[in-house]
């Protein structure tokens, strides 16, 4: 007899006992697998969508040209730098806990930056959109892969993960050229609002609560060392595009952050329990998996950005029109995702990642080849797919790989380092290529400057991801090995 019933009945020798709601059992994993989806596109939208809104805001709060600048890069940077501490947090303290207080710092900032009424409160808010994501982001794929069972199921759950998050990339020049066409840009930022609030209000109701922590402690040295040094450095790579290599506003930063890295790991070696056991980077499948995820970044997160600057500078393309004309690109990468875990099922996730690789470079090779003339077909859409399928393709095996090869009680720190990887990768790569595409121009504005500076680009581009599919093919686990092998 249930404990209501029980209590419900009359009993003359004990008062009755109040009832005790029976617990929620497991949510389907179609629903864990739609929200921490839903979190990730926020997450990863938010990096790109207010690229084609800097002009509207510049001019609507009289941003400064740095103040532009920082629009973009204090999102970044407090996004990267957090990552792995929001990802331990979870480990700790509950991943549904830390998914919930980051999208609700997201939602909040959000809220704060649409109505925004000076630089320094959109600069703010920006920064804690980033401190928000840096939380939310870890707990989306630990979620995920805790309540997925490792093997075809978890792929899948991955794949479905990894295009949505790279969708909400690909849509951000789209959604952001929509918006503010149609409405202004606070709309790119108040747009996650509603959103967010409907996400939070599910994720409240249907997640379970699950940490792997076992009462440890937060390693605060460690996480103020690494977060100081990941913040310094990427504020270091944020200045090469201003300042160039040799700055002393460059290169000061970069080894400040160097040093701290340094720091961290030292403190880490000596800790009994620290922030990243670095244990975990004697694993292959982290170590590799988190290298090849650092090299794919650096190049596939800057194929939007000279994507979007093609298309408005050389071809004349409106903000709207440069985001449809991505949208191909856009379903490629989502198809290359939800194909990726069949492939994966018969080959294994090493040469789905070299296959994937391999259609990037061909990608980018194809765009090194455009000119002011270009025509969509042969200029965008082809070579855009192939990048983008590319992506979508080694995605997946390659997050697969870095969150199968730890222990439970790390789940939350690998998928933060999964997140950092690429973040700090597609970082550093804009910074560089976007130097030298500006060097190959040489401060021309010309429709044949720009567009040889923008094929050196995608030249290094490809360059980059070959490398790539050297390091996978040599160093990520083979089919049928154990994915912790050293």
């Amino acid at each position: 007899m249930t404990p209501m019933l029980e209590s419900a009945r009359p009993d003359t020798d004990h008062p009755p006992r109040p009832s005790r709601p029976r617990p929620r059992g497991t949510p389907p994993t179609w629903l864990v697998v739609a929200l921490t989806c839903a979190g990730q596109f926020l997450v990863v939208l938010d990096v790109s969508v207010v690229n084609v809104a800097l002009p509207s805001m510049r001019t609507g709060l009289g941003l400064s040209e740095q103040g532009l600048q920082w629009v973009v890069n204090a999102y970044a940077i407090a996004f990267a730098g957090f990552m792995l501490l929001g990802g331990r947090a979870g480990d700790l303290y509950g991943r549904k806990r830390m998914f919930l207080v980051g999208l609700g710092l997201f939602t909040l900032a959000s809220l704060a930056g649409g109505f925004a009424q000076a630089e320094w409160h959109l600069l703010l808010a920006r920064a804690v959109q980033g401190l928000g994501a840096a939380v939310l982001a870890p707990a989306t794929l630990t979620i995920l892969t805790a309540s997925v069972p490792e093997g075809a199921a978890r792929a899948k759950a991955i794949g479905t993960w990894t295009a949505v998050g790279a969708g909400g990339g690909a849509a951000g020049g789209l959604v952001g050229g929509l918006l503010v066409e149609t409405l202004s840009w606070r709309w790119v930022l108040l747009i996650n609002v509603p959103v967010g609030a409907v996400v939070l209000g599910a994720a409240a109701w249907f997640l379970v609560e699950g940490r792997a922590g076992d009462g440890r402690r937060l390693d605060l040295p460690g996480a103020l060392l690494v977060t100081a040094g990941l913040g310094t450095l990427a504020y270091g790579i944020s200045q090469t595009e201003a300042a160039g290599w040799t700055a002393a506003a460059t290169l000061v930063p970069l080894l400040a952050g160097l040093v701290l890295l340094a720091a961290f790991l030292a403190v880490e070696a000596r800790t009994a329990s620290p922030l990243m056991p670095l244990g975990l980077l004697r694993l292959r499948s982290v170590s590799s998996a988190n290298a090849a995820m650092f090299l794919s970044g650096s190049a596939m997160f800057c194929m939007w950005f000279f994507m979007t600057l093609y298309a408005q500078n050389v071809l004349g393309y409106g903000p709207l029109e440069a985001g449809l004309a991505l949208v191909p690109s856009s379903l490629a990468v989502v198809l290359g995702s939800k194909v990726a875990p069949r492939l994966m099922r018969t080959a294994g996730p090493r040469p789905v990642a070299v296959l994937g690789t391999l259609i990037a470079v061909a990608g980018f090779a194809w765009q090194s080849t455009l000119t002011p003339g270009s025509p969509y077909v042969t200029g965008i859409l082809v070579p855009g797919v192939l990048m983008m399928l590319g992506a979508g393709l080694a995605g997946t095996p390659l997050a697969s790989l870095a969150t199968s090869g730890a222990a439970p009680e790390e789940a939350g720190l690998v998928s933060g380092l999964v997140n950092t990887s690429r973040t700090m990768g597609g970082s550093l790569g804009l910074a560089v290529l976007s130097t030298l595409a500006a060097a190959r121009s040489g401060g021309s504005t010309t429709p044949q400057a720009l567009t040889e500076g923008y094929a050196l680009a995608f030249r290094v581009g490809a360059a980059v991801l070959a490398a790539g599919v050297v390091l996978m093919w040599v160093w990520l686990p083979r089919p049928g090995r154990e994915p912790r092998t050293g």
